[in-house]
């Protein structure tokens, strides 16, 4: 009688966890979150403009979760790995969304767009960091890495440039006009579709001429 036949299972290997790999989960992350904090700023808006705007961004962050996970399949990464750095990541967009929440609670409903319009910024910050520091890995990078990376930074760049600069104009107009001082709505950033922080800079100099 021949021996029952014993099934071999290959266990999966598991790719080290570097300060890169890292990187790319906590771009994944911040992606992941920046869905719920783009559902919830949408709940405290007034401005139809900026409506406009958060639900064009939700829609391309939705898009950047896929990209992101697909980043870490290229990579041999396991997109649903728990990581210090992703947890960090995750907290910080909790606390985020919860700040809205709270300013819907305690606040008028200007003073929660203001909150939102901050939250959101201070999401865009991270998010375009994340992604301005795996481009450059790309460019120090070779081979499948490499590759990987440029692919997803590309598709992605200018929608995360827009992203972090026009609503750092909404953000900054917002607060203008809650202290009583002139305010351009929407913002410079916007009306010139700014997508550089050079553009920024002359956005911001726009701004300033018209309320003096």
């Amino acid at each position: 009688m021949k021996a029952a036949a014993k099934t071999v299972r290959k266990k999966k290997v598991e790719v080290a966890l570097t300060q890169q790999t890292d990187l790319v989960y906590q771009a994944l992350e911040a992606e992941m979150g920046g869905v719920e904090i783009y559902t919830t700023a949408l709940t405290c808006v007034q401005n139809e403009d900026l409506r406009k705007e958060w639900k064009k961004y939700l829609k391309e962050t939705k898009s950047h979760v896929d990209i992101a996970r697909k980043l870490c399949a290229d990579l041999g990464l396991d997109p649903d790995r728990e990581t210090p750095g992703r947890q960090v990541v995750r907290h910080i967009g909790k606390s985020l969304v919860k700040a809205m929440q709270l300013a819907q609670g305690y606040g008028t409903p200007d003073a929660a767009e203001l909150v939102a319009a901050e939250c959101v910024m201070l999401a865009e910050m991270k998010d375009h960091g994340n992604w301005s520091l795996l481009n450059k890995l790309a460019e120090d990078g070779s081979g499948k890495m490499q590759k990987a990376l440029r692919t997803a930074c590309g598709q992605v760049e200018d929608e995360e440039d827009e992203h972090l600069y026009h609503t750092t104009g909404w953000a900054r107009e917002l607060w203008l006009r809650s202290l009583g001082l002139p305010a351009v709505l929407p913002p410079p950033e916007e009306k010139a579709d700014v997508h550089s922080e050079e553009d920024a800079v002359q956005a911001k100099k726009t701004s300033l001429a018209k309320r003096s």
